[in-house]
Formats: C-alpha cells, structure tokens, sequence
C-alpha cells in the first residue's frame, strides 16, 4: 500500500535515470514553475477553489506513476505500446500529463482543461527534443501527453491508458492539506469542509479489481469528496471497472465504491 504525498513522486522516479532527470528539469524549468504558482493565485486567490499549483502537480504525478504502475502490472496495455513504444515511454507520457495538466488554470478556471493543451505545448515543444530526436516519436509523444490534457476534465472520455490513469490520479489529491489554502482565505462550503475530512489516500493492488483507492476520512463529510468529485472521472476515465474506492472513518471500514460509467 503506498499513500499518496508530494514525496512519492521522488520514489517512482528514483530508479530511472530518464524519468529522474526529466522530472527534475520539470521542477527546475522557470517558465514551468511560475505558471504553475500562477495557477494557484488565478484559482485560489480569486476563485477560492482547492491548490492547483506546484504541490498539486507533484502529488498526482507520484500517484500516476505509482497507479500505472498497478494497472499494467495487471494486464493493462499503455497506448504507446501499440506504437512500438516501451513501459518507460509511457510513463514519460503519464508524468508530463500529470505534471502540466492543470496549468491551463494560469489563465482560467473556465475551459482549463483546452487552455492547458495550448500553453503545455509550447513547454512541450522544448522539452521533449532532448528526450526524443527522432521527430515522429517525439510528436507522438506529445500528442498522448496533450490527450492527458485535455482529457483530465470530468466531461471529456479518456481514450488511452495514460490518459485514464492522469485523471485517476488527479482525483486522488483530495486530503486535507488540499484545502488548506481556500479555508485560509475564508472559503467554508461543502468542498472545503469535505476536503478537511480527509486524512489520507493510498493506493494498493485489489484483488477481485487491479486498483483499490482507500480514503482515510476523520468523519463522513468526505464521502461528498468521493462521490460528487472524483466519481465523475471516475466514470470518464475507461478505466471504471479496474478500480475500487475504499471509504474509512479514522481507520475503520465504512463501505465501497464501484463506479461505473
């Protein structure tokens, strides 16, 4: 079982000298970076809404990687498998995708999810060279990570692994220290409160599905969290009926999710 932290992104990449030293030219890249804070003073800020900045990005990053991880271990096929492409070129997909796909919201709230495949492919535009010389692969590259993109939005299908596992893993950031930010500058509706009632997510291989998502609740306040939020990608992820969510109060079971699309 492995709880979803800032810190985990740092464990799944550890190993791969690929996938370590693009994600630290991801957390060193100046443009990047400040779009990504700039995210958070358009979204917080003004709109009172959960952390969607540099914190947020990392969070889901280590929790894509980690759920990928789980999925194709069981079976699961990457899109960039049918491409001639190997495990590690999917998971460039999943962390560029995980990592950029909220920076649309340095512009607006509203239509982020196709603002950020415009602004991400200009970043991705000077990243991705480095890592892929050959100019087919690397458009093919950036074409899955823009469907990440665009495809993290409640309304929009998945329509490849990597994509499903980017919206997987952006629902999994609901603990408490999501909310931390908009409850500072006095926001106090259901979203905020249900998000305090978080404790903790981990993460664990299933055994009747491939992905169990256990919630650590401290009361039933953060049932709303799971059922009105990350219901809805769950349900637009393709990958419904490989995952279970699993509700605890203060440790204790309290029930299961199986959502469908």
């Amino acid at each position: 079982m492995v709880r979803v932290s800032e810190r985990l992104v740092e464990e799944k990449v550890r190993d791969d000298e690929v996938l370590s030293a693009l994600y630290h030219e991801l957390e060193n890249d100046e443009e990047l970076q400040t779009s990504l804070r700039l995210c958070n003073d358009m979204v917080v800020k003004r709109l009172y809404y959960n952390d969607h900045g540099p914190m947020h990005a990392r969070i889901v990053a280590g929790s894509a990687l980690e759920i990928l991880d789980i999925l194709t271990k069981r079976g699961l096929k990457p899109v960039t498998s049918y491409h001639g492409l190997g495990y590690r070129d999917a998971a460039i997909v999943v962390l560029l995708g995980s990592y950029l796909h909220d920076i649309g919201n340095m512009i607006h709230r509203e239509m982020h999810h196709i603002t950020g495949t415009y602004i991400a492919a200009g970043i991705l535009s000077r990243i991705l060279p480095e890592y892929y010389p050959d100019m087919r692969t690397q458009l093919r590259i950036k074409q899955e990570v823009l469907h990440t993109i665009l495809a993290h939005d409640d309304h929009v299908q998945s329509l490849s692994l990597e994509a499903g596992v980017v919206k997987l893993a952006d629902g999994t950031d609901m603990a408490e220290g999501r909310a931390r930010y908009p409850y500072t500058y006095g926001k106090s509706d259901i979203h905020a409160f249900s998000a305090l009632a978080i404790k903790s997510v981990e993460l664990k291989e299933g055994d009747e599905v491939p992905l169990v998502v256990e919630v650590d609740m401290v009361n039933e306040a953060g049932v709303f969290q799971v059922e009105e939020v990350y219901g809805k990608k769950i349900a637009t992820s393709g990958l419904d009926r490989f995952v279970t969510v699993r509700l605890l109060i203060r440790g204790k079971y309290l029930k299961s999710y199986n959502i469908r699309g």
